[in-house]
């Protein structure tokens, strides 16, 4: 139930910002048509967020990786120069608050718990960490637009989370892991396996039915 709401409110976030971003486009397209009727390159999102949730350990660590980012973001979007964005910041940052802390509970749950879900809890870390550096990569227009008051610098965010998510890890009795390889592109446009059967399963009813509405 937790993780349905979770899915709430971060599909609440999307449909604002999309909503936002056809707005400021102004070409006619909407934030159905932003979500359902891009191809796959035109997505640029962090590759993290598109793994699959095949365990529950996997899912957490995945969880409170990204949600530490994501609060740490939306703080400081709340004073954006851009209305819109302050706004929608201002609300999501209460969520995101949320996530995160139920990430941390379930990952001091599993870390120092039984041999096997510290087990789990650290192997799910060891395959989301690769992903964590691309969380940073910020790019130059988003470093013009937090020099404008608009946006966020990403590589600011980083102190913080590494703060919080070390705190946690030592708690629950993990070892904060050594990436042999770094996942980056995503943001480029260019993402994982996964994303293109998350994207098909997304889009298939719409793209079947064009124009339909229920």
């Amino acid at each position: 139930m937790a993780l349905g709401n979770i899915g709430l409110d971060l599909l609440g976030q999307a449909r604002s910002l999309l909503s936002y971003a056809a707005e400021r486009e102004d070409v006619g397209r909407t934030e159905d048509d932003l979500a359902f009727l891009r191809d796959e390159r035109a997505f640029v999102n962090v590759q993290m967020v598109e793994h699959p949730n095949d365990d529950f350990a996997v899912t957490m660590a995945r969880q409170l990786l990204f949600s530490t980012y994501q609060l740490g973001l939306y703080d400081r979007l709340q004073t954006s120069a851009d209305e819109t964005l302050a706004g929608v910041a201002a609300k999501a940052v209460k969520e995101v608050d949320y996530h995160r802390d139920h990430a941390t509970k379930w990952v001091l749950r599993l870390g120092d718990g039984t041999e096997e879900s510290h087990r789990r809890m650290q192997n799910g870390l060891d395959r989301m960490w690769p992903f964590v550096d691309e969380l940073f990569a910020g790019d130059d227009l988003e470093r013009a637009l937090a020099g404008d008051g608009v946006a966020v610098d990403s590589a600011a965010l980083r102190p913080e989370w590494d703060a919080y998510v070390d705190g946690v890890l030592s708690e629950a009795t993990l070892e904060r892991p050594t990436a042999s390889w770094t996942g980056s592109g995503g943001r480029r446009g260019v993402h994982t396996e996964a994303f293109g059967y998350l994207l098909a399963e997304m889009q298939h009813l719409h793209r079947s039915h064009p124009g339909a509405s229920w």
